[in-house]
């Protein structure tokens, strides 16, 4: 079953837009990895919020993922950008209208 991460990463004042380029640099690597899905998005009323929305092959996919190089890199160069507030849920996929 599909596994989803849905969350969203709180950015030291103005780093936003510095955050999403890191975070969509293209990266082949995380499809190999069995990334179905890597959504990136903004709210202008949260001008300091990234939202992220992942859905992998599976839960250990989207952990397999954490140990690959480029994915490590990404992480050590957002790292300063974030202000440790984050949110959101993960879970099981269990179905959807857009496919049969």
């Amino acid at each position: 079953m599909a596994f989803a991460n849905v969350g969203t990463l709180g950015t030291q004042p103005g780093q936003r837009d510095e955050l999403v380029a890191i975070l969509t640099r293209l990266n082949r690597d995380l499809s190999d990895a069995g990334c179905v899905l890597y959504e990136v998005g903004i709210n202008p009323d949260e001008p300091d919020t990234v939202f992220v929305a992942e859905i992998w092959e599976s839960a250990q996919a989207h952990q397999g993922s954490l140990q690959l190089e480029s994915v490590r890199a990404a992480i050590a160069e957002a790292m300063p950008l974030l202000t440790g507030q984050m949110g959101g849920n993960q879970f099981t996929v269990v179905g959807s209208p857009l496919r049969a």
